[in-house]
């Protein structure tokens, strides 16, 4: 693979090199076409010189028959650069002149994603899947778009549209289960099992066990919980971590169990590994039913927790004002021996 890319980037450099030859032989009997400017943008933009590229397609553009694709390709180069509004105003350019350009409505639209511009980005795939209904990929997107604008209905609408999508794709499966589990619909819980029967992922099988905490699986909902703390890739750092888990199983067992002292074991293994959500830990004071002896006992965590907290703000407090004494110090002792009335000591001599 190494290899046919060195060959394809010694090709196009090549390519290159010929064609700026003759553009410039060209200058002193004719005019260079607006085609060669283009070729040469794209040769640029081939090799990921995008500041070169940028030059000469921005002289192709100026001709009408290479100032579509010429708009296009700096919009790409734009976004691939990361300056989004940018390449968002190039393909909406184009749209202004071709309102039916499926190229452009689908860069745009995956644009207005990424600025985050979610009603722009709608209107775009609501248009290009009125010319291009068959799009899988683009009404998976249109149904992304919708479930972040929090329009349930019409995200169900749209991605249930692609009953196929849903047999093959992965990610059109777990988003019509996120979509579900929004809605509080029962149908989420087994959308979430055939997405996991295939598939293997902690944050996913997290979110199948709230869900069936949600809609009262309690036995169902401790089995995953149980799974997750099981998985040895389970992330120190990334949600959920096994912090989150155990909290999640121990609110789950005092709200299933009130009695059982398990919820306890299970919300002390949290704080050892590392949650110290106080405010969390506290509301599980208003479970109904909750015995006396757990009550207590979440009393005590709690006043721990608050305690720890209170003792690491006071360390940092005082670690601050030592930093700041120390740097006053070197501050009032930033002389040198001059300002001591000395000079340099001379070197020694035999």
């Amino acid at each position: 693979m190494k290899i046919l890319t060195s060959r394809r980037n010694t090709n196009l450099l090549l390519f290159l090199a010929v064609l700026v030859i003759y553009v410039f032989s060209a200058c002193a009997t004719t005019a260079i076409s607006a085609e060669e400017f283009f070729a040469i943008g794209m040769a640029y933009f081939d090799l990921g010189r995008y500041e070169d590229a940028e030059k000469w397609l921005n002289r192709a553009r100026q001709a009408n028959r290479t100032m579509t694709a010429s708009s296009y390709n700096l919009g790409r180069i734009a976004f691939e650069t990361g300056r989004f509004e940018d390449a968002a105003r190039y393909f909406e350019g184009i749209l202004k002149r071709d309102p039916d350009n499926v190229l452009a409505l689908r860069a745009a639209a995956f644009t207005r994603i990424k600025t985050r511009e979610f009603d722009k980005a709608e209107k775009h795939y609501s248009r290009l899947l009125s010319l291009v209904p068959e799009s899988a990929d683009d009404g998976y997107n249109h149904a992304l778009v919708l479930f972040a604008m929090e329009r349930y209905d019409d995200a169900i609408e749209v991605i249930e549209a692609y009953p196929f999508a849903l047999q093959e794709s992965r990610d059109a499966l777990l988003l019509l289960a996120r979509i579900q589990r929004a809605m509080n619909n029962v149908e989420a819980i087994e959308s979430y099992s055939k997405w996991l029967s295939n598939n293997t992922d902690a944050r996913v099988r997290y979110e199948f066990a709230q869900t069936l905490e949600e809609h009262e699986y309690f036995a169902r909902a401790i089995e995953e919980y149980r799974s997750i703390l099981s998985d040895s890739s389970l992330s120190g750092n990334v949600p959920p971590t096994r912090g989150d888990t155990h909290f999640a199983l121990g609110r789950l067992l005092l709200n299933a169990d009130p009695a059982s002292g398990d919820g306890i074991t299970e919300i002390e293994a949290a704080i050892e590994n590392n949650y110290n959500d106080i405010d969390s830990i506290d509301e599980l004071l208003n479970i109904p039913r909750i015995s006396t002896s757990n009550r207590d006992a979440l009393r005590n965590i709690v006043n721990n927790l608050q305690r720890a907290s209170e003792a690491a703000l006071e360390a940092e407090t005082k670690e601050a004002e030592a930093l700041a004494h120390e740097q006053e110090w070197q501050e009032m002792f930033d002389f040198d021996w001059h300002d001591w009335g000395q000079t340099e000591p001379e070197p020694e001599t035999d």
